[in-house]
């Protein structure tokens, strides 16, 4: 594999076996465990219950620390979580494999910033499906923390950079606990889930045909939120980017959110607060505002 710089050259247009400098270890990452994942389906084409119940778990915990934690509170601060727990969710959505808080945060707040635009993080109106849903994870430059999330500059995030290999590894080979029937499905089969329905938010959920350059092109899909698990809620984009402050994403008793029950529920003994649910979800032109 070669490492290019990304210069003025859009990085979308480079081949897919390029990398961004610096993430060369995220692109071997998604090799390997893809790798595994299909060597896995071969060997346990159909695992046990309890394995793939332990998996499920395990994948629904990482799901709300990624759509409760850095989504709703770090990147849009729609919440405040008690910092212990805030501590044990930026544990497990590591453990899913979503990356550091700090990058994670800078990377979505950019998105927002400059949605649907050149600039945009993972936008598949200009990079295509395949860019916004796995080609910026090791192409992207990165989104400068300094500029996009200058409250993270803190120990407690910071921290979690070096803490974030040690953590991915002990998810990889978790499942050993349970065999080799449990390394493939608890481990990088659960990892592999995880990361392509999470990464639909960014590719599939942007994705809406026939808008003219400028429109928000983010979408609700009501049929993702179940395969998302613990992340379900996040399949209301269109909701989110019309609010994007609002700790809510579901609209409505019919639009399940299980992001938002989560809170409610830590809300309820006191280890959520400050939150906000912002205006109800109404249709409106998708044209972006001036």
């Amino acid at each position: 594999m070669k490492s290019t710089q990304l210069t003025d050259e859009r990085p979308w247009d480079k081949p897919w076996w390029y990398f961004s400098e610096g993430n060369g270890p995220a692109m071997l990452f998604l090799i390997v465990i893809h790798a595994l994942a299909i060597t896995g389906l071969i060997l346990f084409p159909l695992p046990g219950w309890r394995v793939l119940v332990i998996a499920a778990v395990i994948a629904a915990i990482g799901g709300v620390g990624t759509s409760v934690c850095y989504h709703r509170s770090l990147s849009h601060r729609s919440l405040r979580l008690n910092p212990v727990v805030e501590q044990i969710l930026i544990f497990f959505a590591i453990f899913n494999a979503s990356g550091e808080p700090v990058s994670w945060t800078a990377n979505h707040r950019h998105h927002h910033a400059k949605s649907d635009t050149e600039e945009d993080v993972s936008s598949p109106r200009h990079g295509g499906f395949w860019w916004a849903h796995i080609r910026w994870v090791y192409q992207w430059s990165g989104s400068e923390p300094r500029r996009w999330c200058p409250d993270l500059d803190k120990p407690r995030y910071r921290v979690w950079k070096y803490l974030q290999t040690p953590i991915v590894a002990l998810s990889i080979c978790s499942g050993l606990l349970w065999g080799w029937e449990g390394f493939f499905w608890i481990g990088v089969m659960r990892l592999v889930y995880s990361l392509h329905f999470q990464m639909m938010v960014n590719s599939l959920l942007h994705m809406t045909p026939g808008l003219p350059e400028g429109a928000d092109t983010s979408r609700n899909i009501w049929w993702l939120g179940p395969l998302q698990l613990g992340a379900w809620g996040e399949n209301w984009h269109r909701n989110h980017h019309s609010d994007a402050n609002s700790a809510r994403f579901g609209r409505s008793w019919r639009q399940m959110d299980l992001g938002w029950y989560v809170i409610c529920a830590l809300k309820a003994v006191g280890l959520a607060k400050d939150i906000r649910q912002g205006r109800e979800h109404t249709k409106k032109p998708r044209q972006r505002a001036a």
